[in-house]
């Protein structure tokens, strides 16, 4: 083995992290009897010399040599060597288009270059694979099928191969790889697509165990999603129980190979053996929510999402977070899934990776995923119902919809007597605000049988009482006042509790006390900004005039390096507060008009306007402001205007103005401010409508200004109806994975709704704060 690997230079080839000189050893060791230098070497080889996906020169010079090692039947672990190859070799550059399209001078020629020779070479080598469709390994069975349908030259062939191996194939998850595999193909190939979607509509009600069939279903919906069946969530669920009642074995009941058929040396697959890579899990969306859900903290030097889905973190046995070994670059694929310690529910792994693959294929069709996914939540297997709270984010954060059962189940999954699956829940609803209100008896429930939800755990941030205070809070549910109290008189609170305040509108005036008695007692330090503004910010919208003495103090007692942001902030209270302020601070306010920094001059004119009804003063800073290059001033003074309404016509030159800057949002708050200024629509809604279409992002803007106003023309009522229509939220990117999202995107979507039905006089808008 290994012939001419001492022939090659290693020492000028190159990996990572430098000079490939170790790479002999490493390939050595994969094909070592020691279990633990095999793992050691596998963890160098994706943390080195295919670091993070990247290929190198020494990678193509490993390539003959791992060809080599999956071909010996005496290697142990061959599998994860055919996945190794599959990776190094499988990246599309769609044909020689993206090579031509490169200039040999362009920073990125190499890299491609290197990646379509390492597709080259390893397609060069896959007859090899072909040899293992009937290895004795079931492991490297497993890895197959996926490494032909990828590299193999003749797809029309490997798909023979693939059918005729299902029928002989005795392990459950090997069959779930090759009817995947197939599916792969049809994706590829157009020539075959018709051809497999038949078979797969075919498999998909033939007798086969319900595993293939659930299998077959999938892959239609992927390459074929208009011939599904319209009973396809009755057929899952049929096929889900039927999964649950049969027998635990590997083998087929139809007729398959008995396990050990192919041998009586044929090893036994490990237990936590799972098809990688078939769930086609949404980016980093689980690996981020599984950090929050879990309290993990993150890792290592590279950033909290260098994992991927599924070999993050999970539950042990005592559902207690343990870590998935954590590599050098690039995590190689993990072999288990995100519950290990759940093996015990029969085909969780492979069928919630079915299910996951299911509803991204299903797309937008939001009905079929909402009966889908109330399926999985109501399903006896704790494993489904915790993976079927991980796809409700994705199908909640992208699309529209009626959601009020689903909230419901995963709030009932907040009694449930493993921690981590309601962890799960709550961490999953606090990111509702009003949508998690079906919900709220659970979460009240939650929240009230924890001691102290407002308290951190140790290191791991909120428990499950904690996250579900947070959520009743968001959701404007008076029952959060009384842990929000207790919260108030805590150290250290966690802060995000103390800012849902304002979601509870009046209902929070019982708080008031507790939030000047906290306001009085923090020191006037470095810190102040961090722990007072969400106290300020809960008086706003409570408008609390008995703690006008606390607001002064802040006002008064900032720090200077805080104080243009304490100043702020405290300005607006007051402003919040109104003209139960006369009095108080009114030559202060008009010094700081005259000579504060841009924001603190446009807090003041607003605290001026509403505590002191000034417009003689308040209006020419305001004018100034509006001249002001920075588009956030701008904004602000726009925003103080068009609050003022007619009293501050004199402004409306410098509005004109601003609806010609090339910010959409300034343009926004500038047309919004003239037409309450002015009173006339006429040269305000071309601007409107034309950010509309241009700026998705400032369409809640928009369309409070339109609701706001009173009737809306025709033109921007055509606008409202049409997304009143649209299924896909305004605010979801058209790629999710990888997305961070926002913690307030699904309320943002649901205030942007409320606000174009209101405007059309629909119905009310959700209750809640005013976003910026």
């Amino acid at each position: 083995m290994f012939r001419g690997i001492e022939e090659v230079d290693w020492a000028s080839l190159s990996h990572a992290y430098g000079p490939a000189d170790d790479v002999p050893g490493l390939l050595r060791g994969l094909a070592s009897a020691d279990p633990g230098e095999r793992e050691a070497a596998l963890d160098a080889m994706y943390g080195a010399v295919h670091h993070q996906g990247d290929v190198y020169d020494s990678t193509l010079a490993c390539i003959p040599f791992l060809l080599e090692l999956v071909a010996d039947p005496a290697v142990r672990d061959r599998g994860c060597v055919v996945e190794l190859l599959a990776s190094v070799g499988g990246i599309d550059l769609d044909g020689d288009d993206e090579m031509a399209a490169l200039d040999p001078e362009d920073e990125g020629f190499e890299d491609a270059a290197n990646y379509a020779m390492a597709s080259a070479a390893v397609a060069a080598g896959a007859e090899v694979f072909v040899g293992l469709l009937g290895d004795r390994d079931p492991e490297v069975r497993l890895a197959v099928p996926g490494a032909l349908a990828s590299m193999h030259g003749d797809p029309a062939r490997v798909l023979g191969l693939l059918r005729e191996r299902l029928t002989t194939e005795p392990e459950t998850e090997v069959r779930l790889a090759l009817v995947e595999a197939i599916g792969r193909l049809a994706l590829r190939y157009a020539s075959l697509r018709d051809e497999i979607t038949d078979w797969l509509g075919w498999l998909m009600g033939a007798a086969q165990d319900p595993a293939v069939r659930l299998a077959a279903l999938t892959r239609l919906a992927r390459c074929a999603p208009a011939r599904l069946p319209g009973d396809m969530v009755a057929r899952v669920t049929e096929l889900l129980a039927a999964l649950r009642e049969a027998p635990a074995t590997g083998a087929s009941a139809q007729g398959a190979p008995a396990p050990g058929a192919l041998g009586p040396s044929a090893p036994e697959p490990s237990a936590g053996a799972r098809y990688g890579g078939y769930g086609e899990p949404e980016g980093l969306d689980f690996a981020i929510w599984a950090r929050s859900a879990w309290g993990v903290p993150p890792e290592g030097a590279g950033g909290p999402f260098d994992a991927l889905p599924g070999e993050v973190y999970g539950p042990g046995a005592d559902g207690a977070a343990e870590p998935a070994p954590i590599l050098l670059g690039q995590a190689r694929p993990s072999r288990e899934g995100p519950r290990a310690g759940e093996r015990g529910e029969r085909g969780t792994a492979w069928a919630d990776d079915l299910l996951r693959t299911l509803h991204g294929a299903l797309n937008d069709r939001v009905a079929d995923r909402t009966a889908l996914v109330t399926v999985q939540l109501r399903s006896p297997d704790r494993g489904r119902r915790a993976d079927a709270v991980w796809v409700c984010g994705e199908l909640l954060r992208v699309w529209r919809g009626s959601y009020d059962e689903v909230v419901a189940l995963i709030g009932a999954q907040l009694a449930e007597a493993d921690p981590w699956l309601a962890r799960a829940a709550a961490v999953r609803l606090e990111e509702l605000f009003a949508l998690a209100r079906p919900a709220s008896d659970a979460l009240a429930e939650a929240a009230a049988l924890a001691t102290a939800p407002w308290a951190a755990e140790q290191d791991d941030g909120l428990g499950t009482g904690g996250h579900a205070l947070l959520a009743l809070a968001r959701a404007g549910d008076a029952r959060a006042v009384p842990g929000l109290a207790r919260a108030l008189g805590h150290p250290e609170p966690d802060g995000r509790l103390l800012r849902a305040i304002p979601r509870l509108g009046g209902a929070a005036a019982p708080l008031v006390p507790a939030l000047r008695r906290r306001l009085a007692r923090l020191p006037l330090d470095g810190r102040l900004a961090e722990t007072a503004e969400p106290l300020l910010a809960a008086l706003a919208r409570v408008g609390g005039a008995e703690a006008l003495p606390e607001v002064l103090r802040m006002l008064h007692g900032a720090p200077a390096a805080q104080r243009d942001r304490m100043v702020e902030r405290s300005l607006l209270t007051l402003a919040a507060i109104g003209a139960e302020a006369r009095g108080a601070a009114a030559g202060e306010l008009r010094t700081l008009l005259a000579h504060g920094s841009p924001a603190v001059a446009a807090a003041a004119a607003r605290a001026l306007w509403a505590v002191e009804a000034d417009v003689d003063t308040a209006v020419p800073g305001l004018r100034a402001l509006l001249r002001y290059p920075d588009a956030g001033h701008r904004r602000r003074a726009a925003q103080v205007a068009g609050a003022m309404g007619p009293a501050a016509g004199a402004t409306a030159a410098e509005l004109r103005s601003c609806m010609m800057a090339p910010n959409a949002s300034v343009r926004v708050d500038a047309a919004a401010a003239l037409w309450a200024v002015t009173g006339s629509a006429e040269e305000s809604l071309p601007v409107l409508v034309a950010a509309w279409q241009e700026n998705r992002h400032v369409r809640p803007a928009v369309a409070r200004c339109l609701a706001e106003r009173g009737p809306v023309p025709a033109e921007a009522a055509a606008l409202l109806r049409a997304e009143l229509a649209r299924p896909r939220r305004h605010n979801a990117a058209e790629q999710v994975a990888g997305q961070l999202a926002g913690h307030q995107d699904i309320h943002r979507d649901e205030e942007l709704l409320a606000l174009c039905r209101r405007a059309l006089g629909h119905g009310r808008e959700h209750g809640g704060e005013r976003l910026a």
